[in-house]
């Protein structure tokens, strides 16, 4: 990155005019990354604080499942580096099938976190309601009364499991 990781999400922020909300939620999202990175010493720990950071911008757009693709093309509008991008793309959740893809009118594109510091910032986001941190049974219950599908509860299990 030319810029620094703080010029950089200042930047941003400014451009895209990010809420207070949007600001201190990924605030609190890179705190919560911090407890998922001890264990690795082979991860990016700069790409993981500007994910954290930018992941919700599309957030000033919508506040559908749909402020993922748009943040990460928001993002892609504004020369940031892709990385950061495919974070901000696939923070959903533990990420989204193509046949979820499908069902919910996303662009025929890869949601599921495949990097380590992609999949890091997503659990962390799962981790943090709000401003709040929360842990993982609070999660499943708060999936299970949206209804989720299953296999995604799965996924949110088996991800956490890998990262913790």
């Amino acid at each position: 990155m030319t810029k620094s990781v703080e010029e950089l999400v200042n930047y941003v922020y400014k451009e895209l005019e990010c809420s207070e909300y949007i600001i201190d939620h990924s605030n609190t999202v890179y705190e919560r990354t911090k407890d998922l990175t001890p264990k690795y010493n082979n991860i990016d720990l700069d790409l993981i604080e500007a994910g954290a950071k930018l992941h919700d911008v599309g957030r000033t757009v919508t506040n559908n499942i749909e402020h993922a693709y748009i943040g990460a093309d928001l993002l892609r509008n504004l020369g940031v580096d892709e990385a950061i991008c495919r974070i901000t793309e696939r923070h959903i959740g533990a990420g989204i099938t193509v046949e979820d893809a499908k069902e919910n009118n996303l662009p025929e594109r890869q949601y599921i976190p495949q990097t380590l510091e992609e999949k890091i910032v997503a659990h962390a986001d799962n981790l943090v309601h709000g401003v709040e941190f929360v842990d993982l049974d609070f999660v499943i219950d708060k999936w299970k009364n949206k209804n989720m599908n299953p296999e995604a509860i799965d996924r949110l299990i088996r991800l956490d499991k890998e990262l913790r």
